[in-house]
């Protein structure tokens, strides 16, 4: 059964103004675990999970017209991580993003404080989906090393992969939690619940996009960081889709509609934060109103990314019409199908993704520069670097779009702050 425990707040006086000084009595909320709960799903709920695990795989399946269809997973990925940091009010555009990775490949640390986090973020994921394929185990090992991934760089690095030691609280005074809109369990049973909530990422009994909501929404009641709370928990809904073989390939960027229904995601988390037995009518609903919102977000993030893949493979037909003829498996051949996931590359990058020679490689580039495929900028200290314009357009337009409530910008304005168009 959840509970709520009452504590009373000291006031340390830290705090600029009488509000943020005051003292007061306040609510903790404790979830029920996981494992053992017999969850009970509506017919219409149960359809939209069933339409969401079929969208997600047939994405999995059916995208391999790109030469190189880890490309698009590479994008995706990308997308994800920087709707998942948008959310926490990270905002960050992608060409300001990509060139900052590109820099931080070519050795320089990037001085773009918000790249940083991003660019953990997006090391959090990749290492995530690494760690877990099909049938592996999640563990509590693996949360923690994507949060630390998360974290370094940042001015929490010190708190990174460790779970917190102080009580924290979400919305009100930075410094009480006497206005918090919700206040997470005591730091002395953070672990007790994560052990629980891993054991329940493992089973097998649910569908996987309602484990995947369930699973989500009760690590960002739990919040057992002191921050990357919501970065961890979207991570962990990709290793479960992962786990279950919905998505071994391609992540649907989820985080993206999330961030675009902002208030239908806090207000559907809220939702699950019943009070009593598990087995009430409160609880039931909670739970289905819940999964029924999150399923729907799968099911919209995967129509939104086949367009995107159908624009990126127009965008590659068009250059290899610039090209002319071009030799198969020549490193021009290949730099083509491997651009949508690395807009922007360097001839040292782009010659490792290709498997080509410095030379071939450097040739290649100078051929695609030639024909307006790619344009040469400067990132970080000086260093040359290439950029496909046409890919960095397509993926802030498909930022754009997953903001836009009807997925049209022209007919339907974003919601959140998003990329300018050029």
């Amino acid at each position: 059964m959840s509970r709520v425990i009452r504590r009373r707040w000291i006031s340390s006086h830290d705090g600029p103004s009488r509000k943020d000084n005051r003292g007061c009595e306040y609510e903790i909320y404790v979830p029920d675990k996981l494992v053992g709960r017999n969850f009970m799903i509506d017919g219409e709920v149960a359809a939209d999970i069933a339409d969401a695990e079929a969208s997600i795989a047939r994405l999995n399946v059916e995208a391999t017209s790109l030469v190189d269809t880890e490309a698009l997973a590479r994008i995706l990925l990308r997308a994800e991580s920087v709707a998942s940091s948008r959310i926490e009010g990270l905002e960050i555009g992608a060409r300001r993003l990509l060139r900052a990775e590109a820099a931080r490949v070519l050795g320089d640390a990037p001085s773009d404080v918000k790249a940083v986090e991003v660019l953990g973020n997006i090391d959090g994921m990749v290492y995530g989906i690494n760690a877990v394929g099909s049938g592996d185990l999640i563990t509590v090992e693996i949360l923690l090393e994507i949060h630390r991934r998360l974290l370094s760089g940042t001015r929490l690095e010190v708190y990174g992969g460790r779970f917190r030691e102080q009580q924290n609280w979400i919305g009100g005074s930075a410094y009480n939690p006497c206005s918090a809109a919700f206040v997470p369990p005591p730091p002395e049973l953070v672990e007790g619940l994560i052990a629980d909530l891993v054991n329940f990422a493992n089973e097998d009994s649910l569908p996987a996009v309602a484990q995947a909501a369930i699973a989500h929404a009760q690590f960002e009641t739990i919040h057992p960081f002191v921050d990357g709370n919501g970065r961890t928990g979207r991570a962990l809904v990709h290793l479960i889709l992962r786990r279950r073989s919905v998505a071994p390939r391609i992540l649907p960027p989820v985080s993206l509609i999330l961030a675009t229904w902002a208030q239908d995601y806090i207000d559907g988390l809220m939702a699950i934060r019943y009070r009593g037995p598990a087995t009430s009518k409160m609880a039931s609903e909670g739970i289905n109103l819940w999964i029924g919102r999150f399923a729907t977000a799968c099911k919209r993030a995967v129509d939104d990314a086949t367009l995107f893949e159908q624009q990126a493979r127009s965008i590659e037909a068009s250059w290899r019409e610039k090209l002319g003829r071009v030799r198969a498996r020549s490193a021009a051949d290949l730099l083509l199908g491997v651009l949508v996931g690395a807009p922007v590359v360097t001839v040292n990058s782009a010659a490792e993704m290709v498997g080509r020679s410095f030379i071939q490689t450097n040739e290649a580039i100078q051929r695609l520069v030639d024909a307006g495929i790619l344009k040469q900028i400067t990132v970080g200290r000086r260093n040359r670097a290439f950029e496909a314009p046409e890919i960095i357009a397509a993926f802030t337009a498909l930022e754009r779009q997953l903001a836009s409530p009807g997925g049209d910008t022209p007919t339907s304005e974003p919601v959140r702050t998003v990329p300018r168009r050029k």
